[in-house]
């Protein structure tokens, strides 16, 4: 009877405790499988971090940072640090050490380029407080690399003397080692992967191009190179020359040429060139606060450019040249009094919203209108440019240093 009586007693105690054993086990395991899935997340943060420092050419094979040259390295660095830039003299500071870096300009080049930047309130690569572009500058790098492309070119080098320029000539009634000209290969600061330089004036382009030993193109300069081949100056010369000429001059130049655009085709082409980005919600025309320059890296489309190899004439960043009136206004014959501001080429939302004509030999109306050297030629923020050089024995020689 004393046994019975020990296993009943025994009984209770199982049924009464065993609930709260199962209840210590459970938080047991809950406790484990939080410091589990802590540790997961944690494992996953340093894994993301280490992929951060690398650039891919393809899911299953990151490229280190270590592999990258000098120039890259600052460029991905330029495009990690843009999400957390809060000024736009910190944007600044990482485009000017590039732009050192691939061009390799001197000290004196450097401090007039500076004294530029320093004395615009809005120069840069779009207000970095509300710029979103479409591809970054590290995925242009990767998609570069993935289908093995290189911008780099010797024989382009060894004629123009500069990087990332290409010669200006007319294919059929000259060769190459022909050229007189060069231009700059994409949209300034002419380095692949990198975001164009806007909001500038057309006296601040001057300005920048000579400090690098270049100067602002003419506009038939710029039509070549698109097109394709540069033919001889067409502009038609009054005695005297005013901005009252220029509408009645556009007209007569726009009726005579051929419609082409640089990928050789006979209208524009979605998809192509970097035209299907989108503007600021809040973008009423031009407000630095309100209209963020959403542009791609140049050199994103490896299609858009003409036969002399000149990228990004259509979309992306519309171009300041400069419309001579008179002889004495041409660029190309080493005036230094410039003429007029042409904008050339079409902007970032091209595809979707077709603003005005984009071929390649269009003259556009005198929106904006200034002498090219006026300190209040207009900027917004898809309007940048890009330089030419001459390659006469004395520009090649002053050029060499800048090497």
């Amino acid at each position: 009877m004393i046994y019975t009586y020990k296993n009943i007693i025994k009984g209770l105690v199982l049924i009464l405790f065993l609930p709260l054993n199962s209840y210590i086990l459970c938080e047991q395991q809950d406790q484990k499988d939080q410091k589990d899935q802590k540790d997961q997340k944690d494992q996953k943060i340093s894994t993301t971090s280490t992929e951060t420092d690398s650039v891919k050419t393809d899911t299953n094979k990151p490229i280190s940072n270590n592999t990258l040259s000098k120039e890259t390295k600052t460029q991905v660095s330029s495009q990690n640090t843009s999400k957390s830039l809060i000024t736009r003299s910190e944007q600044n500071k990482i485009f000017l050490e590039t732009l050192k870096q691939v061009h390799k300009l001197d000290d004196e080049a450097m401090k007039k380029i500076t004294s530029i930047f320093n004395s615009s309130p809005v120069i840069s690569q779009g207000n970095p407080k509300i710029t979103k572009h479409p591809l970054t500058t590290e995925e242009c790098l990767v998609n570069l690399k993935k289908n093995k492309i290189d911008y780099s070119n010797p024989k382009f080098e060894a004629i123009c003397h500069h990087k990332y320029m290409a010669p200006l000539y007319d294919p059929e009634t000259q060769t190459i080692d022909q050229a007189t000209t060069c231009i700059d290969q994409f949209e300034f600061p002419s380095i692949p992967c990198e975001y164009p330089l806007v909001w500038t004036r057309a006296s601040e382009a001057v300005g920048i191009c000579e400090a690098m030993g270049k100067r602002l193109c003419d506009a038939h300069e710029w039509e070549g190179a698109c097109e394709g081949r540069l033919l001889p100056p067409d502009y038609v010369f009054s005695p005297n020359p005013s901005s009252s000429n220029i509408q009645k001059l556009r007209l007569d130049h726009n009726r005579k040429v051929a419609k082409t655009w640089g990928y050789k085709s006979s209208s524009y082409k979605n998809g192509i060139c970097g035209g299907a980005s989108f503007k600021s919600k809040n973008c009423n025309g031009g407000d630095w606060t309100q209209c963020g320059s959403n542009t791609y890296p140049v050199g994103s489309f490896p299609e858009c450019h003409s036969s002399l190899m000149v990228y990004d004439i259509h979309g992306n960043a519309a171009e300041h040249m400069n419309l001579p009136l008179s002889s004495e206004q041409m660029a190309s014959h080493s005036s230094h009094q410039y003429g007029y501001t042409e904008m050339k080429g079409s902007w970032f939302i091209f595809d979707t919203y077709k603003a005005h004509p984009d071929y390649c030999r269009w003259r556009a109306p005198f929106w904006h209108g200034t002498r090219t050297l006026d300190p209040k030629s207009h900027h917004n923020y898809h309007l940048g440019f890009r330089c030419c050089l001459d390659l006469d024995k004395k520009g090649l020689e002053k050029n060499k240093d800048l090497k």
